[in-house]
């Protein structure tokens, strides 16, 4: 199966809780947006025009067992 790879980019200021928000509708993806953008771990705020790699999130149910799907 293909993955959909989706892209970010930055507004001047944008920060990566921010980030995660906008793209996930939650900071707490964070650590994802930066393990999949390393190069740019170190960055606290953003200038504008940066594409970052934002990957595939599990939904809720797609990490539960089968047995507690429903």
């Amino acid at each position: 199966m293909d993955r959909k790879v989706d892209i970010y980019t930055t507004l001047q200021g944008d920060m990566w809780d921010g980030i995660s928000h906008k793209v996930y509708g939650s900071d707490r993806y964070s650590m994802e947006l930066i393990k999949a953008n390393i190069r740019y771990a170190n960055v606290v705020k953003f200038s504008s025009g940066i594409d970052l790699i934002c990957p595939d999130i599990p939904s809720t149910s797609e990490i539960l067992p089968p047995w507690r799907q429903q």
